[in-house]
């Protein structure tokens, strides 16, 4: 089913799809958030609008600006690119020229933004799903 919130696609094993469903959801730390994703897709289902993401699942301005320059880090850092490559890249050569690479903060900047893309590349992305985690 397609809506404003993007296409959805729903595959059903079995000989009777037109059974009831059921879900399996496990009672971990994120059971609030997978109960508020449940309850999104029965209201899909029932061809209402999803509604409201849960503001977990909701990425501030500033957060995406610092992920699409995360990735922006990784992409450099993956073609070998040195952190002073990188830097230039993100920040323009006259920033990275101003101060002594050693000390800079845009170093430090770089260096972070790396070691973080790199966390999230290895399965760290999945805490944004996560509340305040």
């Amino acid at each position: 089913m397609n809506d404003v919130d993007g296409p959805h696609s729903l595959w059903l094993e079995g000989e009777h799809p037109a059974l009831p469903m059921a879900a399996l959801v496990p009672l971990d730390e994120t059971v609030l958030l997978r109960l508020a994703g449940l309850m999104r897709l029965k209201r899909r289902l029932d061809r209402h609008p999803a509604g409201a993401l849960p503001s977990a699942w909701q990425i501030t301005a500033r957060l995406r600006k610092r992920l699409l320059t995360m990735i922006r880090a990784l992409d450099g850092h993956l073609e070998g690119a040195s952190y002073r490559e990188v830097a230039r890249a993100l920040y323009r050569p006259e920033a990275v020229e101003r101060f002594p690479w050693k000390t800079s903060s845009v170093r430090g900047q770089t260096i972070r933004l790396v070691a973080d893309a790199v966390a999230m590349m290895e399965g760290g992305y999945r805490k944004l799903l996560l509340a305040s985690r």
